[in-house]
Order: C-alpha cells, then structure tokens, then sequence
C-alpha cells in the first residue's frame, strides 16, 4: 500500500509548532495505519526580516513587534508554555534569543538527506524554546547536528557556503501556494490542509479521513 504523506511547515523558534509536532505524534500513536505515515519537514521562516547575526531576547523582540510592554509579553506567552506543558514539553522562553533561522533550516535539509530531518527539527526545537540556545551561532549548529548524528565536517562545509539557501526559499515559496501564511501547516497527502497546533484529535481525524480517501487508489 502506499504510503500517507504528511508534509509539514514549520520554524525552529515557533512555540506553536512544537506543540503541534507533539500533537500530531499523539494522534499517530492512535492512528491504525501509522506504520504508513511518511512526514516531511519543511522550512518556514517566522520573519525572514531578521537581520542575519542580530540576537535579541524574545521577549524584547515581541514587545516591539506588539507594542506591548515587555510585562504584558511574559503574561501572553505563559499560556503558551503552559500548554506545551500539557503536552510534556518543558519551554523556558525566557532565556530564547531571536534570531534568523535560515542557517538552521539549511542544517535541517542536511539532516534529512541523512535521514535524520525529524530529529534534527525535533532538537533544535528544543533548544531554542526549552534551553536558551542560539540557533543561528555556527558552533552551536554544528554541536546540535552532531548529536543527533549529522557529520559535523557537512555542516562546516554547508555553514561556510550557502548550500540548500535555495531548498529553504522553495520550500516557503510551496507553503504560500498552498495559502499558508502561519505556521504550523499540514498537508496531507497533498490534498487536505491542517492549519496550527489542533488537538490531537483533529489530527487523528485528518488521518483517518486522507486514508480512508487514498484507500481506492491503493487496491
């Protein structure tokens, strides 16, 4: 049988995204066919207006983009991490730093040509939203791709040129054909659009109704 695409859009330093990543794995821990779902990570960048090498907390970052007081920003964002927490996500948004997340994306289709794009998106997650790291700092790129078992000479060579910079803006340039203008973005199969971190739930349904639809054409 064929298998379930799932292509998702998404950007590291997303608070969202990671929750809907945890989401969409619940639902394909209950999903009956899970053994046939293939997900494909791809790149999108938040605010690609971010100058390259400009670090700032992002809470300073959000004030500005809101106009709200600093204050005001740390109470907007405590639902969110409480409901990362729900989903067993531990987020410290205090110690993030904003950055442009283009260096990070590239690291990311290098991963996946080794196999690896799940993991390596599922890290650097990690370690912008829960542990203050700098995801556009070389060294710090090389040390997360290493752990999760990309060469670390790859990424050197990749950071020193601008290999897959093409891939990332393809990739966003496909997210807004298919009228997304957010992240995070589902597609099933090509065909059925999931916008945002729904419930799990809503995933499972998805699931169910992109297979059961595909079913047809694999008998």
């Amino acid at each position: 049988m064929s298998a379930l695409r799932v292509d998702v859009w998404s950007d590291v330093v997303c608070p969202w995204c990671y929750i809907g990543k945890r989401r969409l794995e619940t639902a394909l821990d209950r999903f009956e066919h899970a053994d046939e779902v293939e997900i494909h990570w791809h790149s999108f960048q938040l605010d690609p207006s971010h100058p390259k090498g400009r670090r700032r907390p992002v809470f300073e970052t959000l004030a500005e983009k809101t106009g709200a007081p600093v204050a005001q920003v740390r109470a907007m964002t405590r639902q969110v991490t409480e409901l990362a927490a729900a989903e067993g996500l531990t987020y410290d948004l205090e110690r993030a730093v904003s950055v442009n997340t283009v260096d990070a994306h590239r690291l990311s289709h290098l991963a996946a040509a080794h196999g690896l794009g799940d993991r390596m998106h599922e890290r650097l997650l990690r370690a912008h939203l829960g542990e203050g790291e700098i995801v556009d700092d070389p060294g710090t790129l090389v040390r997360l791709g290493a752990e999760v078992g990309v060469p670390e000479d790859e990424i050197r060579r990749m950071l020193d040129g601008d290999t897959y910079a093409d891939a990332v803006q393809a990739d966003i340039r496909e997210a807004r054909r298919y009228g997304a203008t957010g992240v995070p973005y589902f597609v099933l199969n090509r065909a059925y659009g999931v916008s945002g971190a729904q419930p799990a739930d809503t995933f499972l349904s998805a699931l169910r109704t992109a297979h059961a639809d595909a079913a047809p054409a694999n008998r």
